[in-house]
């Protein structure tokens, strides 16, 4: 599905736009935080490591980028009123939202069915679908004030096909990928679109702790899949609605 877009991230501009990351200190949510800013965006970092999203926050800025936001929440504890005090906050600074990329979440243990522990099932329901639906549902105010607004899932291989002892994760990423589609089907005609990316095997932290004994360097790294981030971001994928793309 990669023709859907181009390998250059300096063809796609999102100047104007305030886009939301979760899970932004880390990884792919990381680098696409960096990469929407370089490419004219206003970023809201979300995350739970307040250190971390000041990191970023400092290379936005160092790299010439608008002034990011900080929005320190941990997802396994909000509530609906912690989303809904975010949108107000959003529509109180930006007037709306244009993008919304639900990166953040949980790996959780990898065991056989019979050891599926019930705390890290909820755990993983709770951080990869329930908060997602939550914030998305609190977020739907200042996506609808955006001309055209992004809602973009992460996925996994494992939530197309489950897979042996990926348990929880590969259930959660079912369950996103059923979410996004029932979200596209409603929202159809809208001003909201809404997708979902399947990074791929990437070079993260979460990847080397399913994967502890590959080898990191034959991986893709975060900012080698960006250009799919920056496609459904951009205007350019205006009429692309739930689909569940490859980054790789």
């Amino acid at each position: 599905m990669s023709n859907l877009h181009n390998d250059n991230v300096a063809d796609y501009s999102l100047k104007g736009k305030v886009i939301l990351v979760t899970g932004a200190g880390d990884g792919i949510g990381k680098e696409a935080a960096l990469s929407f800013a370089k490419a004219g965006a206003t970023v809201i970092l979300l995350g739970r490591t307040v250190s971390k999203l000041e990191s970023v926050y400092d290379a936005i800025l160092a790299a010439g980028g608008a002034e990011p936001a900080i929005v320190p929440l941990d997802l396994k504890g909000a509530t609906f009123t912690h989303y809904q005090g975010l949108c107000a906050t959003i529509l109180e600074q930006f007037g709306h939202l244009d993008g919304l990329l639900h990166n953040a979440s949980l790996l959780g243990v990898l065991s056989p069915f019979e050891h599926i522990d019930h705390g890290n099932w909820h755990d993983l329901m709770q951080v990869n679908v329930t908060a997602q639906f939550l914030m998305t549902q609190a977020l739907m105010p200042a996506l609808k004030k955006a001309e055209h607004a992004s809602i973009v899932f992460t996925s996994s291989g494992v939530g197309r096909k489950g897979r042996a002892f990926w348990g929880p994760y590969s259930v959660s990423k079912f369950a996103t990928e059923g979410l996004a589609q029932v979200m596209a089907d409603e929202y159809e005609g809208s001003n909201v679109r809404i997708n979902v990316i399947n990074p791929g095997a990437t070079r993260t932290s979460m990847r080397a702790r399913a994967y502890p004994a590959e080898d990191r360097s034959k991986l893709k790294t975060p900012a080698e899949i960006m250009p799919t981030y920056l496609y459904l971001m951009s205007d350019e994928s205006l009429d692309v609605n739930g689909q569940s793309l490859d980054a790789q």
